[in-house]
Order: C-alpha cells, then sequence, then structure tokens
C-alpha cells in the first residue's frame, strides 16, 4: 500500500512537470507610485521663466548700446547672438561649462519625457515627435539668458544674471522636494537625473553674484577686449622664450621598470600646468562628457536592477519545474533549488554593477587621457611643430569642413561618450558573465566543470602548440643570432630554414589562434576608445575615414589659426599706446631749452632704433615659430593660395614677387 501511495505521488509530480500549464513564480506585489503634480508646475513655472528670459535679453540689447533703438530693434539683436567668445581663452569656464551642463541634462529630459515641452499635456503619439523637435531649439533658447548675462562683464548682466540662476535653482529644487518620486522608469529617477543640473545651477547662482562683488567696471561699459588686454599670453610668451638648461644624460642610461610604470601612469592623470589654458570648447566637453558618463549609468543601473531584484524576489520552489523541463537538475531538495537561483540571480546583479562601474571608471580614464594628449596636441601646433600631430603636411588654415567640425565637436564628444559607454557595459558584462560562470563558480564549488573538460581533453593539441613556440624563440635566441663586435647578425642558416619548414603546419594553427587573438584585441581597443576623438581608429594611411578623428582635427585648425597665444600677444603688443614723454621745464631759457630739446631728439631716435631693432626680432622669431602667420603679412596677399602650404610660402612655385610688391615689403615689414 505504502509502495502504491508512493508512486501515485511520483506520478502526480511527472504530471506537473510536464503539463501544459507552465510553472508559476510569484511576484511580489510591486508597489504603485501615482503621478505626482508639483505646486510649481511646469506649465505655469516655464511661462513666467520664458516670460523673464525675453525681459532680460531686452535689457542686455538696450544695455549693449551697439544700435540706437530708435534705428530699429532688429540692428540692436546682432550684438547679442554670440553669448560667449568660444576662441578666448581666457573667459570664465566655469559659467559656460554649467550652462552647457545644464542644457545636456534638459536633452536628456526630453528624449525620454513623455511630454517633450512642459507647454503641452499627453500630446498625441502622432505629435510627438514634432514636439521632440521644437523641444530641442525651445531649451537652448531659454538657457540662452544665462549664458549672454556674463559675456558683458558688467554690474548689469551679473545681477540679471543672479536673478535668472536663483529663479531656475529655487524652482528646480522646490519641484523635486514637492515630488520626489515619480512613475517614469524608477520611482526616484528623476531626482537622480536632475542632480547634475541642480549642481550646475547652484554653481551659477553662487558664482554670478560673486562676480558682481569682484566686478569693479562702471554699470555702463563692457570689456569687448579684454581677450588682448589678458596677462595670460604675455605671461605665456615668456615663458617659451626663457632659456631651459637641458639635463645632461648618458646615452647608456636605461629607464628602470618602476619609472617606466610611473611615466606610464603620470600620462593618464591630468595635472594642471603653469603657463598653459585649455580652450572655452575642450572644458565644455570635459564638464558635458561627466555629466553624460553620470547619466548614462544611471540609465543602466535603474533599467535593469529593479527588475532582477523583482524576479529574484519572486523565486519559489516552482522553479525547479521550471528548470526540470530543460533537463537541469540543480538538486533533489526543492528549497535548496530555490536558494541557488537566487544566488545565482544576486551574482547576475554583482556582476552587472560591476560592469557599469568599470565602464564608467574606463571612460573617464580615457577622457583624462584625451586632456593630456589635447595639451600635448596644441602646444605642439603652437609651436609649429605638424608632423609631430598630424604625421603629415597639413594647412592650418580655416576651411568650410573645419568650421562646421568646429561648431559640432562638444556635441559629438558626448554622443560618442555615451555610445561608447553603452557599447562597453555590453561586451564587459558578457566578459564578466562568462568569467564567473564558467571558471570562477565551478572551481568553487566543484561543478559544471564544462570548460575546464574540453581543456583536459585537448591538452596534448595546447602543450603541442605552446612548446611549437617556446622552442621557436629558445631556437632564434641561441642558435640562430649571433652577435659580433656589438652587431647582430643571421647564424646557421642551414637549421634555420629547416626549422622553418618543418614547423610550417604547426604554425598554421598558431597563426588561427594569433588571428583570434588580434580580433580579441583590436575590438577591445576600439571598444575602450571608441569615445575618444583624440585618436583615430583606424591605420595611419586611412585616418581621413574615421568621422571622429577627422572632426578633432579641423577642430584643432581652427583652434590654432584663430587663438593662438603668441598671435594675441603680438596683436595686445601692437595695440599698446605710445609711452608719454616728459617735457622740459617751462622756466628754462631759451639756449638750455634748444639744448636740452636737441639732447631728447637724439635720446629719442636711439630709443627708436632699439624699439624698431627689437620688433624685427620679435617679428622673425614669431614667423619662424608660427610659420601659419606667414600668409598675414603684407607683401604675401598678392600671392595665390597654391603659392602656400601649410602657411610657409612654397619655393616650388613659378610665381614671383614684383618689384612695388618688394619695395612694399621692405617699407612695411623691415
Amino acid at each position: 500500500m505504502t509502495s502504491n501511495m508512493s508512486d501515485v505521488h511520483e506520478y502526480y509530480d511527472y504530471a506537473d512537470l510536464y503539463s501544459n500549464e507552465p510553472a508559476r513564480v510569484t511576484v511580489p506585489p510591486e508597489e504603485i507610485i501615482l503621478p505626482c503634480f508639483p505646486t510649481a508646475s511646469d506649465k505655469l513655472y516655464h511661462t513666467c521663466i520664458a516670460a523673464l528670459s525675453l525681459l532680460v535679453l531686452l535689457i542686455l540689447a538696450a544695455f549693449t548700446k551697439r544700435k540706437r533703438l530708435c534705428q530699429g530693434f532688429l540692428k540692436g539683436v546682432p550684438g547679442l547672438l554670440s553669448p560667449v567668445n568660444f576662441l578666448d581663452h581666457t573667459q570664465h569656464k566655469g559659467l559656460a561649462g554649467a550652462v552647457f551642463g545644464g542644457l545636456f541634462c534638459r536633452l536628456v529630459v526630453v528624449v525620454l519625457a513623455k511630454n517633450p515641452l512642459p507647454f503641452t499635456e499627453d500630446p498625441a503619439p502622432e505629435n510627438k515627435e514634432y514636439w521632440k523637435i521644437l523641444a530641442l531649439f525651445y531649451y537652448p533658447a531659454l538657457y540662452y539668458p544665462l549664458l549672454a548675462c556674463g559675456t558683458l562683464h558688467s554690474r548689469v548682466g551679473y545681477v540679471l544674471g543672479s536673478l535668472l540662476s536663483w529663479t531656475h535653482f529655487g524652482v528646480l529644487v522646490w519641484q523635486k522636494v514637492d515630488c520626489p518620486q515619480t512613475p517614469e522608469i524608477y520611482k526616484f529617477y528623476s531626482v537622480l537625473s536632475s542632480l547634475p543640473q541642480i549642481v550646475c545651477l547652484a554653481f551659477l547662482s553662487f558664482q554670478y553674484p560673486l562676480l558682481l562683488f569682484k566686478n569693479s567696471g562702471t554699470a555702463g561699459q563692457t570689456n569687448t577686449s579684454e581677450d588682448l588686454h589678458s596677462s595670460y599670453y604675455k605671461e605665456y610668451v615668456q615663458k617659451i622664450l626663457r632659456k631651459k638648461v637641458a639635463k645632461s644624460s648618458s646615452s647608456t642610461f636605461k629607464p628602470t621598470i618602476p619609472s617606466r610604470i610611473s611615466a606610464a601612469l603620470q600620462s593618464y592623470i591630468y595635472t594642471p600646468e603653469d603657463g598653459f589654458r585649455f580652450p572655452l570648447k575642450l572644458v565644455i566637453s570635459a564638464v558635458v562628457s561627466i555629466i553624460s558618463v553620470y547619466q548614462v549609468m544611471l540609465l543602466l543601473v535603474l533599467l535593469v536592477i529593479p527588475t532582477l531584484q523583482k524576479v529574484r524576489g519572486g523565486v519559489n520552489e516552482d522553479i525547479a519545474f521550471l528548470l526540470a523541463g530543460f533537463n537541469i537538475v540543480l538538486s533533489e531538495n526543492r528549497a535548496e533549488v530555490v536558494e541557488i537561483v537566487k544566488n545565482y540571480l544576486w551574482t547576475v546583479e554583482v556582476c552587472y554593477i560591476s560592469t557599469v562601474t568599470l565602464s564608467g571608471l574606463v571612460t573617464l580614464v580615457m577622457l583624462m587621457r584625451s586632456m593630456v594628449l589635447h595639451r600635448s596636441n596644441l602646444k605642439g601646433l603652437y609651436r609649429g611643430d605638424i608632423y609631430s600631430v598630424y604625421n603629415r603636411q597639413r594647412s592650418i588654415r580655416p576651411s568650410r569642413p573645419a568650421i562646421v567640425c568646429w561648431m559640432g565637436f562638444t556635441s559629438y564628444q558626448a554622443a560618442l561618450v555615451c555610445i561608447a559607454l553603452l557599447i562597453q557595459t555590453l561586451v564587459f558584462f558578457i566578459c564578466i558573465l562568462w568569467f564567473v560562470f564558467l571558471i570562477l563558480i565551478p572551481i568553487l564549488y566543484g561543478q559544471n566543470l564544462i570548460l575546464f573538460r574540453i581543456f583536459k581533453v585537448m591538452w596534448p593539441f595546447w602543450l603541442m602548440l605552446c612548446l611549437v613556440v617556446i622552442v621557436q624563440h629558445v631556437m632564434a635566441k641561441f642558435a640562430f643570432l649571433k652577435k659580433d663586435a656589438g652587431t647582430r647578425d643571421l647564424d646557421n642558416r642551414q637549421g634555420l630554414f629547416l626549422l622553418t619548414y618543418l614547423l610550417f603546419p604547426v604554425n598554421v594553427l598558431v597563426g588561427v589562434l594569433l588571428g583570434v587573438w588580434r580580433i580579441v584585441i583590436t575590438g577591445l581597443f576600439n571598444i575602450i576608445h571608441l569615445g575618444r576623438l583624440d585618436i583615430s581608429l583606424l591605420n595611419r594611411g586611412v585616418e581621413s575615414f574615421d568621422p571622429g578623428y577627422r572632426c578633432y582635427v579641423h577642430y584643432l585648425k581652427i583652434e590654432v589659426s584663430q587663438s593662438h597665444p603668441v598671435m594675441k600677444a603680438f596683436c595686445s603688443m601692437l595695440l599698446q599706446p605710445p609711452a608719454s614723454e616728459g617735457t622740459a621745464g617751462q622756466k628754462m631759457s631759451v639756449v638750455e631749452e634748444g639744448i636740452q630739446l636737441v639732447q631728447q631728439d637724439k635720446k629719442q631716435k636711439m630709443i627708436c632704433n632699439s624699439k624698431r631693432a627689437r620688433g624685427r626680432w620679435w617679428l622673425v622669431f614669431t614667423l619662424v615659430n608660427n610659420p601659419s602667420l606667414v600668409a598675414s603679412r603684407k607683401h604675401f596677399q598678392a600671392q595665390s593660395s597654391e603659392a602656400f602650404l601649410n602657411g610657409t610660402l612654397n619655393r616650388t612655385t613659378k610665381e614671383s614677387v614684383s618689384e612695388p610688391e618688394k619695395t612694399d615689403t621692405k617699407s612695411n615689414d623691415v
């Protein structure tokens, strides 16, 4: 009777296992989060802030006094079409970086939000894309006054900037405090994603009052020539003109392994350098790239981890029947199976979080390495060393594609960082899962040693390949290579030819492994460096087919040709007013006054000669170290564009300077 009952129970167990009904997995009840409507609604807030921004623009347009208002409103607008001078190295980079960072955060909201524009409520699906396109132009216009207020360098601009930044910051914090939880993606995603925007607005709210406190100019003036009057360019020229004594080093000195490791680590760590300032667009690109890394990592974590946690919390004993349907038997005890599955799911969560963290750290390290290489490339181009940067002859002058690439450099950098982080997370997650579930867990538990069984069966083959490679290296060092009088040459050539023939079939198999390893290394290198624009992912001969590197090359052309520190220091020297000379005393006699005037005339002539000679040497030094400035000299203006190669006069051309141009050369340049 007992055996019959056990047979019945076993029958019903297998009936449940192979029945058509799927196994039930208990899912814990999900917390329902209702939509939250803050006291300061988005529609009312944006209506007020848009009107306030327009009023600020009108005040700034009237304050610039570029055109009188009686001449027409539209004629006064071009004075405000430039929110910031992107080619000015002396601009306050924090203001521009904060505004661009907040604007990028709004872009993330526009892409993911159901209502792209705050003025609309639940737009129709067929019209949603049009509202998104309109939002892409609305938010730059909304944040434009925040950036334009700092361009005037005056008290009025700082007061208006403080008012706008306080309004943006206060209302945003108010909304997040009122509604910390939202039903989109994750309950706290709205608060977490807005943290960079809150930090940027808080920086603006602090920086504008600080600039207002430090500003010493009058309220009715704007400092439009601060760039050329800055001491940065003069200090840069003084630094490169300062003599440097090179340390004598013996040719036999070899760096040690710790010194090599230290040098490699320092090449990936950016440290500020005295006498050098990064261009404004590079600083903005760095800020936006860091914010993009944070936003993408936040999305990757919140889209996957809560789902895995729900699945892990809903696992019960029915999972044993589900696995048995796929011929997977983890244990005879159902409770033990549940614990094993939960541990596996927890392992997947840990692997995923580790992957996202690793991808973020790799991306930040690559960005820091890019900053180091940016500085090296800019300093090299400032010296006129073109081949060290481009490895070929290039003309450093503006062009149509160069201007387009310069305008979109920051945007391209942010987009590539996001794509690179997504691909890195996917690839690294697969690799870490493969390592954990095929190598680490089987070693710890001594089960499911599938990979080790494969290696056990094929160990003679792998041993043979390793021995063949080792034998070739040993024979190459001790039998086929000889050193004679400090030189190296081949030895025992007959044995070399014989071994080459005998090992041909084995080397074919080694070549297959090398091909696989080459694919892996190339893929990992391109994935890791995908977010960098300063290096090409293609070979030297086809660099121009890499759109990212091509954009970076054109960006450098605009930066170097339009904001060269030596060129701006030279222009600043030319714009300096002449020094006022002291006049003779009025009570001197006629004879003494005449003698004094003659002596002053001689002294002034000597001073003029010395200044002229010094100016000539400065001109020679500038043109020698900056060949791109040669085309700007007056007597070269008559030359055609083919007469210049990389900004330097092409001696191979048959065009020659006419006699009037030679006379003009002597009278103007000398």
